[in-house]
């Protein structure tokens, strides 16, 4: 075993680097999902039911992570209840201590992380290459943080150029890309509750986590003392499990803020085709599959590298045009009126709107 220096550089702050930077990436996460509840909030009035539809993913997933935390206490699921406005998990044996507070941590944390840990096993399938682990222990802070961020990278780049490249005539790959739009859009709930309808936002997330870890202090003590010591471990063995544990956990934020970027299109498509007369609004829709089958129909004429990326970027590009077209030359007139009204003076001396 080589020698390794004894500081404080060594025991502490090399530990916290890999901490900071999944933090830092699940707060951008929070902060994406605020963003996509904005937009959801202003589709609401004209797709009411595609809101419902995701609001109902996520408490469904909010709920399964309640009810995964009651199994895992070994506590039982009494009953399990679900609608699209609301989520409910009772335990058979109500548990304190230690085994509640794990099982209310599932509920707070498990919808950041569990689906989209599912979601990441799934992707392997399709990005293996971009799973790498750093090969050696960090010794220092900017090493640790260097590790970690080299393989949040690589992950990212691989990630990103499976989308690029994805080949939609492939049907695992149609699949996959289906399940990253249905984890993206129901991530989190947009409301809870029929009448009420309060929002979760970010401040509510962490209101609510700030309280469930100033209630028990001493657990989350013994959490970070844990891990800690695991880290010591890992440090004086020369094993890089440490860091290959909070890199994992960041692959975990990355898939889910790469499902949130993913759900930004079809959510800005939604609100542009609100813009267009009924008749019409089909055809943005329509343009996504023929214009990628005309490109890939092409290029098998034309052979040019690579083909699958040219065809995602032209049918990107040929709905964008159509849809701002439509928008100019086929915009909905619902704000205008039947006949045109003009001010005019009546007998009374007053204003009023007559037709013109």
């Amino acid at each position: 075993m080589a020698d390794i220096p004894i500081t404080i550089d060594v025991l502490l702050a090399a530990a916290l680097a890999p901490v900071l930077c999944v933090i830092l990436f699940w707060f951008l996460q929070l902060v994406l999902i605020d963003l996509q509840k904005w937009m959801l909030k202003k589709l609401r009035r004209t797709h009411e039911a595609f809101c419902r539809f995701t609001n109902f993913i996520g408490i469904f997933f909010q709920t399964v992570c309640h009810a995964l935390g009651y199994t895992v206490t070994r506590s039982g699921i009494g009953s399990f209840r679900i609608s699209v406005h609301s989520g409910e998990v009772s335990p058979k044996k109500e548990k304190t201590g230690v085994f509640g507070w794990i099982a209310t941590s599932f509920l707070l944390l498990g919808p950041f992380f569990l689906p989209a840990g599912l979601v990441l096993l799934i992707s392997y399938a399709v990005v293996g290459s971009g799973f790498s682990f750093p090969s050696a222990a960090p010794y220092t802070f900017v090493d640790s943080l260097s590790a970690v961020a080299g393989s949040l990278f690589n992950f990212t780049a691989a990630f990103t150029g499976f989308l690029g490249t994805i080949d939609l005539f492939n049907p695992l790959h149609v699949g996959f890309l289906l399940i990253l739009l249905f984890f993206g859009l129901g991530i989190r709930p947009s409301y809870i509750g029929e009448e009420r309808k309060a929002t979760i936002n970010m401040i509510h997330d962490l209101r609510a986590l700030k309280d469930h870890l100033r209630l028990k202090p001493l657990y989350l003590l013994v959490v970070i003392l844990v891990l800690y010591v695991y880290y010591i471990l890992c440090l004086f063995l020369q094993l890089n499990w440490y860091v290959a544990l909070w890199t994992l956990l960041g692959w975990v934020s990355l898939t889910a803020i790469l499902a949130l970027l993913l759900t930004y299109l079809l959510l800005l498509l939604l609100k542009s085709t609100d813009h267009i007369r009924p008749g019409w609004k089909l055809l943005p829709y329509l343009m996504l599959p023929v214009s990628y089958t005309l490109s890939r129909l092409v290029l098998m004429y034309i052979p040019v590298e690579p083909e699958t990326s040219i065809s995602v970027l032209s049918m990107l590009v040929i709905t964008a045009v159509v849809t701002i077209l439509l928008i100019k030359y086929k915009k909905t007139n619902r704000f205008k009126t039947a006949t045109k009204m003009k001010h005019t003076t009546v007998e009374d001396g007053k204003k009023r709107l007559v037709k013109k």
